[in-house]
C-alpha cells in the first residue's frame, strides 16, 4: 500500500512542478517581451525625437530660404513702389511749388493790398486828426475869447464895488462923526443940568434935615425913656421866648447854612440849566440853520432830480428813437447782407465750378503776362502814379488791388466772347452742312418732289452736292457724270464740291 501510494503522490507535485515552471516561463516570457517593448518604445521615441528635430531643422531652413526669396520679391515691389512714390512726389511737389508760388504772388498782392488800405487807413486818421486839432483850437479861442470877457465884467464890477464901498465908508466915517459931537454936547448939557439939580437938592434936604433934627430931639428924649422901660419889660416877658429865640436862631442858623448850600447847588443847578437853555438855542439855531440848508440843498437836489430826469426822458426819447432807426437800418443792414452773402455764395459756387474746370496752366499761373511794351508799361505806371484831377479817376484809385482780379474777369470775358463767336461761326458751319446734307441725300433718292426738280447731282448754283470720297470709275467726280464748272472755279478741270469741307476740290 505505502508503494503504490508512493507514485500516486508524486504525479501531483510533478504536475504542480510542470504548471510553475510554465507559469515561472510564462513570466519570464512576459518580462522579456515587456523589456523588448520598452526598448522599442524607447527607441521610437528616440527616432520620433530626431525626426521632430530634423523636421525643425529643415522646416527652419526651409523658412529661412522663404524668407530670403519674399524678401527679394518684397524688395523688388518696394522699389518699384518707390520709384512710382517718389515719381508722384516729385510731380506733387512740382504742383506745390507752383501753388505756392501763385500764394506768394496772391501773398503780395495782399500785401499791397493791405498797404494800400493802411495808407488809406492812416490817411484817414490824419484828417480826422487835423480836424480835431482845428476844432480844438477853434474851441480853445473861444474859450480864451470868453475868459477874456468874462475878467473884464469882472474887473469893471469890482471897481464899481470898490469905489461904492469908499462912498459907503466915507459915508458912514461922517454919520459917526456927526453922532459922536452930538452925543458929546448932548452928554456935557445933561450932566450940568443933573450938577445943578443935585445940588439944589442936597441943600434942601440938609435944611430939612436940622429942622427935623430939632424938632425930633424932645421927642426921642422921651421916646428913648419910653423904649428904655418897654424894652426892660419886654426883656422881662419875653426872656423864656429869647432862649427859644437863640435855639431858633442857632436852628434858623443852621437852616440857612443848608438853605445856603442848597441855594448854591440850586444856583449850580440854575447855572448849568442856562447853559444847557443856552446850548440847546444854540443847538436849536445850528439845526434850523442845518435844516434850513437841507431843505436849501433838497430843493436844488430837486431841481437837479427833475432837470435830470427831463434829460433823462429826453436822452431814453432820443435813446428809443436811435435805437428804432439803429434797428431799421440793422434790419436793412442785415438784408444787404444777406444779399451779399447770397451773391459771395454764389460767387464762391461759381469760382469753385470755373476752378474745376480750369486747366494745370491756368492752375499754375492764373494771371497772364501783359500784352504791353516796357514803354507802354512804364506809361501806365507814370499815369498811375499821377494825382487824378476827375472824381472818377479819384474813385478807381481805391480799387488798384483789384487789378489781378480785373485781369482775370477780362481774360474769362474774352475766352467767352472768342467762344461765344466760334459758337456762332460753326452754328452757321453746322447749318451749311446740314443744308448739303438735304440737298446730298434729295439727290440721291428718287421721289416724284425729287424727280419733279431740278437734279443737284447736275446743276447746283456754284455747287456739287456729289462727296469728294465716293468712288469715280472713270476719274470723274461721281458716278460717271460730269458737272458744268463753277464761274469762279480757279482752274477749268471738273470741280468736285466737299460737304464736309465745305470747299471745291479737282480731281
Amino acid at each position: 500500500m505505502p508503494g503504490k501510494r508512493g507514485p500516486q503522490g508524486a504525479a501531483p507535485i510533478a504536475a504542480e512542478d510542470a504548471i510553475l515552471l510554465l507559469q515561472s516561463q510564462a513570466l519570464a516570457e512576459e518580462e522579456a517581451a515587456k523589456k523588448k517593448g520598452k526598448m522599442l518604445t524607447r527607441f521610437l521615441k528616440d527616432k520620433l525625437a530626431k525626426e521632430e528635430h530634423s523636421s525643425t531643422l529643415n522646416l527652419h531652413k526651409l523658412n529661412t530660404q522663404w524668407r530670403a526669396v519674399l524678401r527679394e520679391a518684397k524688395a523688388k515691389e518696394l522699389h518699384q513702389d518707390i520709384e512710382i512714390l517718389s515719381q508722384t512726389f516729385t510731380r506733387v511737389m512740382d504742383c506745390k511749388d507752383s501753388v505756392i508760388e501763385s500764394l506768394a504772388k496772391d501773398l503780395e498782392e495782399a500785401e499791397e493790398q493791405h498797404a494800400h488800405a493802411l495808407r488809406g487807413h492812416l490817411h484817414n486818421i490824419d484828417c480826422l486828426l487835423e480836424l480835431q486839432r482845428c476844432r480844438l483850437m477853434c474851441l480853445e479861442e473861444g474859450y480864451n475869447a470868453q475868459l477874456e470877457a468874462l475878467k473884464m465884467e469882472f474887473e469893471a464890477e469890482r471897481r464899481t464895488i470898490l469905489e461904492q464901498h469908499e462912498q459907503e465908508n466915507c459915508h458912514l466915517r461922517d454919520v459917526a462923526l456927526a453922532v459922536e459931537q452930538n452925543h458929546a454936547e448932548n452928554t456935557h448939557e445933561d450932566m450940568l443940568n443933573f450938577q445943578s439939580a443935585r445940588d439944589d437938592i442936597k441943600n434942601k434936604s440938609l435944611q430939612e434935615k436940622q429942622y427935623s433934627r430939632v424938632q425930633l430931639g424932645g421927642r426921642l428924649e422921651v421916646l428913648w425913656e419910653q423904649f428904655q422901660k418897654a424894652m426892660q419889660s419886654y426883656a422881662e416877658a419875653t426872656k423864656h421866648q429869647k432862649i427859644a429865640f437863640e435855639a431858633l436862631k442857632q436852628k434858623d442858623e443852621k437852616n440857612s447854612r443848608e438853605i445856603e448850600m442848597q441855594a448854591k447847588k440850586l444856583q449850580k443847578l440854575q447855572d448849568l440849566v442856562t447853559a444847557t437853555k443856552s446850548r440847546i438855542v444854540a443847538h436849536l439855531r445850528e439845526s434850523e440853520e442845518q435844516n434850513r440848508r437841507m431843505r436849501e440843498e433838497k430843493e436844488r437836489v430837486l431841481g437837479q432830480l427833475q432837470e435830470l430826469r427831463r434829460e433823462l426822458s429826453q436822452a431814453r426819447a432820443k435813446a428809443h428813437g436811435s435805437l428804432a432807426r439803429l434797428a431799421v437800418q440793422s434790419g436793412a443792414a442785415l438784408k444787404v447782407l444777406a444779399r451779399v452773402v447770397r451773391k459771395a455764395e454764389r460767387i464762391l459756387r461759381l469760382a469753385e465750378m470755373c476752378r474745376r474746370l480750369e486747366t494745370e496752366e491756368e492752375k499754375v499761373l492764373p494771371f497772364y503776362s501783359s500784352s504791353l511794351a516796357e514803354g507802354e508799361q512804364r506809361d501806365t505806371r507814370q499815369i498811375l502814379e499821377e494825382t487824378p484831377a476827375e472824381p472818377l479817376a479819384q474813385a478807381m484809385r481805391d480799387y488798384v488791388g483789384l487789378e489781378r482780379f480785373w485781369q482775370r474777369f477780362n481774360k474769362v470775358k474774352l475766352e467767352e466772347k472768342a467762344l461765344e463767336r466760334e459758337q456762332v461761326v460753326l452754328s452757321q458751319k453746322n447749318q451749311h452742312l446740314r443744308e448739303l446734307l438735304r440737298q446730298y441725300l434729295a439727290g440721291i433718292s428718287a421721289s416724284e418732289e425729287v424727280l419733279g426738280e431740278p437734279n443737284p447731282f447736275l446743276t447746283v448754283e456754284h455747287k456739287s452736292c456729289i462727296p469728294r470720297d465716293l468712288p469715280h470709275p472713270e476719274g470723274g467726280c461721281a458716278q460717271g457724270h460730269q458737272g458744268a464748272a463753277p464761274p469762279d472755279s480757279p482752274s477749268g478741270g471738273d470741280p468736285c464740291w466737299d460737304p464736309i469741307h465745305g470747299s471745291a476740290s479737282t480731281s
